[in-house]
């Protein structure tokens, strides 16, 4: 699709430099390979948590948090930041949501304002360095040293953190507008 666009944009336009095509198609599928292995090492972590038993024991821990539903989300938004940073987000929603989920009901938490709080921890746990696989990949897509932006992204995450605190203690930000 790509050399095809760029066949009609050189036909038209006449300003587009084939000899450049080789080390962008080098340089696309180096980035690629580097956040396909990212997000490989992440999916093989999600394995080893769930073969070594550790969603079983995080279930049983949770069903007993002292402070009702708003204690439950709490720990949840530590849980998935955490997880966040160090596995791929689908692997960590596909391992921990359906365990989760039952125990978010049981205590009077709706699915959607569940999942936004999940989602939104899980998002910042991506970006949070030192192991967050969105803030390497950015990195790279950047083209910027992760060592030269570490310090600016606590800001950022703050914000986030702040935002997912009023999402998770004001349910109707999630569910206001659905039909009960």
């Amino acid at each position: 699709y790509t050399i095809v666009v760029g066949l009609i944009m050189h036909a038209f336009m006449k300003h587009l430099d084939f000899r450049r095509i080789y080390p962008m198609l080098v340089e696309a599928a180096t980035l690629s390979g580097a956040i396909l292995l990212i997000i490989g090492m992440a999916t093989s972590m999600a394995w080893a948590l769930t073969q070594s038993g550790f969603s079983a024991k995080l279930v049983a821990l949770m069903q007993g948090v002292p402070g009702g539903g708003m204690g439950f989300l709490l720990i949840t938004i530590v849980i998935f930041i955490v997880l966040g940073s160090i596995l791929e987000g689908i692997p960590a929603i596909v391992l921990f949501g359906p365990l989760l989920f039952p125990v978010a009901r049981s205590l009077g938490i709706h699915d959607v304002h569940y999942a936004m709080v999940v989602i939104l921890a899980m998002g910042i746990g991506l970006f949070a360095p030192p192991f967050g696989v969105g803030f390497y990949a950015a990195c790279a897509i950047g083209k910027v040293s992760p060592d030269k932006v570490f310090g600016r992204v606590w800001g950022y995450l703050a914000a986030l953190f702040i935002a997912l605190l009023v999402v998770a203690a004001v349910p109707w930000i999630s569910i206001g507008f659905l039909e009960h």
